[in-house]
């Protein structure tokens, strides 16, 4: 969803870790870190997700309740280490959340030399969110990319001129705090202490709140992303 008029949209991406994969891989992502569904918020459930987890997905509703719980967050301390980017293009939610992802486990990974990952995040490091929305809105390599991983999934996707009513953001922990990066909103809302170790459970906390607040929807869904080798 993109709240500019006239903004250019994309197909939205599927919430599935497959396609994820393959999409990130042939930017230059290795394959020992994956992306994997979370099946449930049960111990046991949560136990079956590979170690460590280093950024967390939540796919959900855009309604009501979740529009006021957006406009109501601001003012939280933000780390300057945060990869943070606006959205400016419909429907791009679900490569934002990717990048973001990436964007900040840069240390814990190790990018392809000569990879379009390793040219996006050099290229865009010392930019504003501001100009790494209009980055990506120009660039005509991912947006290919973003096309066919759009086209990839077990769903037909919608026509470019539907609207889109889920919305993908991302957790991750940053300089020993958790963060939520949602390129709708002016900042990342930061939640609080978390490590590597946590995060997860973490991001958890948050998202059964977010769930709560629409007892009326269905359309949830999360996926970790995790060293898997």
């Amino acid at each position: 969803m993109d709240e500019r008029v006239g903004a250019k949209k994309w197909l939205p991406l599927e919430s599935n870790p497959e396609i994820m994969n393959q999409f990130v891989q042939g930017l230059g992502f290795p394959s020992d870190t994956e992306f994997v569904d979370v099946y449930g918020f049960d111990d046991e459930l949560l136990a079956m997700v590979p170690r460590p987890v280093l950024a967390v997905l939540f796919l959900f509703p855009i309604n009501e309740e979740s529009e006021v719980q957006r406009n109501a967050e601001e003012g939280h301390k933000v780390s300057d280490k945060v990869y943070f980017m606006k959205q400016t293009v419909g429907n791009a939610c679900g490569t934002v959340g990717l990048l973001h992802a990436v964007g900040n486990i840069l240390s814990q990974v190790h990018i392809a030399e000569g990879s379009y990952f390793e040219r996006f995040f050099e290229a865009t490091a010392k930019m504003t969110p501001n100009e790494r929305a209009e980055f990506l809105e120009k660039d005509a390599e991912i947006e290919g990319a973003h096309s066919v991983a759009a086209s990839a999934g077990d769903t037909k996707p919608p026509n470019l001129d539907a609207s889109v009513d889920l919305h993908f953001v991302c957790f991750v922990c940053v300089d020993g705090d958790l963060y939520e990066l949602d390129g709708r909103k002016p900042q990342p809302i930061c939640y609080g202490p978390s490590t590597f170790d946590t995060v997860l459970e973490d991001s958890i906390r948050v998202i059964k709140e977010a769930i709560q607040r629409s007892p009326n929807s269905v359309n949830f869904n999360v996926i970790a992303l995790s060293k898997v080798v």
